[in-house]
């Protein structure tokens, strides 16, 4: 009798499929974010591993800022046509039309409108279960979750009143109004990420290669020049072979210098990075607990 041993990616892929199906059998209503990043990429083959052949049995949800990059944006909706999903897409420019988001007076960045925007989605689809693609080595505040996340009628997230999940059982219980955020992902770590890209031959963004832009150094990090947020008198603007590690609200996603023009040089480069990806993301450096605070208001 032959023994089988899965490697560490086909562990955590496993895990991940495991917990997919979880979702698919508790919940009424689910819906995956996928914003056409890197880790909702890696998601959306769990899915189909999970389910195929078979539809995937929730539509894909993102929340658009109106300030993402367009090369995000075009890969977002060609993904999810190939697969043939239902792509539903809420933007923060009609939240704040609506009046469901309000914009504080000289405000630039729509990372914190995302909350709002997110929460009415869950409202206007009556969605009880959300799957993301956080992980827990990201961040210190998504250092803290479990795989289910229970969020309150307020969509709010609070760390202290988390449900334990013992061996691989999950509890899905809600009462009308309440929600779950599931990330499957929770083990993975960004090399994981890159390594099951790899294997799997996933197509991601351009903007994760080596490309020219055009670029100021602020707050320590090369920030893309854009019109949102121009160049400052005393900034020199630089063009550079930059790559993005994690991407997020265009103002605010740093650059790194990169020579990388393939996948094995990306896990190349992470093997020798002494910075988490998450330290190019200006907006988690307003605070020490500025991820918190948001997930706390209903953030991802």
């Amino acid at each position: 009798m032959t023994s089988y041993h899965l490697d560490h990616l086909q562990h955590l892929e496993t895990e991940a499929i495991h917990i997919m199906r979880e979702v698919a059998g508790e919940f009424e209503r689910p819906a995956l974010l996928f914003s056409g990043g890197k880790d909702s990429i890696c998601l959306l083959r769990l899915a189909e591993k999970a389910f195929r052949p078979s539809d995937i049995p929730m539509p894909f949800l993102n929340v658009d800022t109106g300030h993402h990059f367009p090369e995000l944006n075009e890969f977002r909706d060609r993904r999810a046509q190939q697969l043939g999903g239902k792509l539903i897409i809420r933007t923060v420019e009609d939240a704040i039309a609506k009046g469901i988001a309000h914009p504080a007076p000289g405000e630039i960045s729509r990372n914190r409108l995302q909350i709002p925007t997110l929460l009415a989605a869950i409202e206007e689809f009556r969605f009880d279960c959300c799957i993301g693609g956080a992980r827990r080595d990201e961040e210190k505040a998504r250092a803290k979750e479990r795989f289910f996340s229970f969020r309150d009628s307020f969509g709010q997230w609070d760390p202290k009143n988390q449900r334990p999940e013992i061996w691989n059982l999950y509890n899905g219980r809600l009462n009308p109004g309440e929600n779950m955020r599931v990330f499957p992902l929770s083990n993975w770590t960004e090399m994981d990420v890159w390594e099951y890209i790899q294997r799997e031959k996933l197509e991601v963004p351009s903007i994760y290669f080596t490309h020219r832009r055009r670029c100021v150094r602020r707050s320590g990090q090369w920030l893309p020049v854009n019109d949102l947020v121009p160049p400052k008198a005393n900034e020199e603007v630089r063009e550079l072979n930059v790559r993005v590690r994690t991407i997020g609200d265009i103002i605010s996603t740093g650059c790194v210098e990169s020579p990388a023009t393939t996948v094995t040089d990306i896990i190349t480069e992470i093997a020798a990075a002494r910075v988490t990806e998450r330290g190019s993301r200006a907006d988690d450096k307003s605070s020490e607990a500025a991820m918190e605070d948001r997930k706390k208001a209903g953030y991802f």
